[in-house]
């Protein structure tokens, strides 16, 4: 047994072959088209393989992303595509592949590492805890659309710059390029939706499903508030299927507008997390509520506790994955009844602080 380890240049069509064999019997493309970013030859060292007899046994690979928000802007490690041979599972290996992406990610200065799964015991004993928000609504029915000057269409065939220009309105996002855009069009299985007004200027754009994932979800979208509902309505009519539309917590304007309508709404979780290096993670935050005016904050780790609060008027938390979900979200610092109402404002005023990945950027 080799590894973990990053492949090798001449490995690369094997690691790829070993990933649709394992993640894709059944479809038709590759699962890199699926992840074009991540599944980059330039890339290639964020891979973790282990081998046995020069064959591939157990894959893990990360993806840095920059993830602005209105306050910080912090560097996240994607985690995705972890998978072990079914005649070699058992043995600890994906476990080890995870954490050699853990360390890629914290050489590379990443705050934070995310990934997603339904195996949440098995990642909280490396330090994962699901934190932030997510927010789903469903739409059973298509009502009727209420700018009538709108013309939709449906197809990829748009322009990155055009995307890529309303995408950057967002607070909170992963820097990206055209570059990224150009290549996130060419997914199978995704879908793009665009509104236009009458001068054909794009008002708004939406992405359902993203190969073998997220069918039937608009798990990325930007635009004016007004156009994306009309636009929601148009995909599900087209669709003639119920969609889920995925939206951050802080896009309060556009969940407004689709609480009333959609037939179901539910507050999720962004993902699992972990603070992969805490003094920078904790710096950035401590600098975001200076910026604020908050000068004597207090967020640290003392001994094998995290310390928070203002001035002398201080608080403990014994495990990381409270300190994460205190961070960003769920937990309510104005829920936390060992605090003081004074604290609990000012800590309120930042906290929990916005985090999102937008579904083309997930992996």
């Amino acid at each position: 047994m080799e590894g973990p380890r990053s492949p090798e240049s001449h490995e690369w069509t094997q690691v790829v072959d070993f990933l649709n064999a394992n993640l894709r019997q059944n479809n038709s493309w590759t699962i890199a088209s699926e992840y074009p970013t991540a599944f980059a030859t330039n890339n290639i060292h964020n891979m973790s393989i282990i081998t046995e007899d020069e064959k591939i046994i157990s894959h893990a690979v990360l993806k840095t992303l920059i993830v602005k928000t209105p306050n910080a802007i912090f560097k996240v490690g994607a985690i995705g595509s972890v998978v072990t041979d079914p005649d070699h599972r058992q043995q600890g290996y994906s476990r080890k592949n995870i954490e050699k992406c853990m360390e890629l990610a914290q050489k590379q200065e990443c705050d934070l590492v995310i990934l997603w799964t339904d195996q949440f015991d098995f990642y909280r004993k490396m330090g994962f805890e699901l934190a932030g928000f997510e927010y789903s609504y469903v739409f059973d029915d298509a009502s009727p659309i209420k700018n009538k000057n709108l013309r939709f269409v449906t197809g990829n065939n748009v322009d990155p710059n055009a995307l890529l220009k309303l995408y950057s309105q967002h607070t909170v996002h992963a820097v990206r390029g055209a570059e990224d855009f150009r290549q996130f069009l060419k997914i199978p299985n995704s879908n793009v939706y665009t509104a236009w007004d009458q001068n054909n200027q794009l008002l708004a754009y939406a992405v359902e499903g993203k190969g073998a994932d997220l069918i039937n979800y608009v798990h990325e979208w930007s635009g004016q508030v007004d156009a994306l509902m009309d636009l929601f309505q148009y995909i599900r009519a087209q669709k003639n299927q119920v969609i889920t539309v995925m939206c951050p917590a802080h896009s309060t304007n556009l969940r407004a507008q689709m609480e009333p309508v959609a037939s179901v709404s539910h507050q999720g979780y962004l993902g699992m997390l972990k603070i992969i290096n805490q003094e920078s993670c904790l710096t950035k935050i401590k600098k975001a509520f200076r910026a604020e005016g908050f000068e004597k904050i207090v967020l640290e780790k003392q001994g094998e506790q995290f310390v928070f609060g203002f001035g002398t008027d201080l608080y403990t938390l014994s495990k990381e994955s409270d300190l994460i979900q205190l961070l960003f979200g769920p937990l309510n610092v104005n829920a936390l009844d060992f605090v003081s109402t004074d604290a609990q404002q000012k800590l309120s005023n930042l906290l929990p602080m916005p985090l999102w990945v937008w579904g083309w950027d997930s992996i």
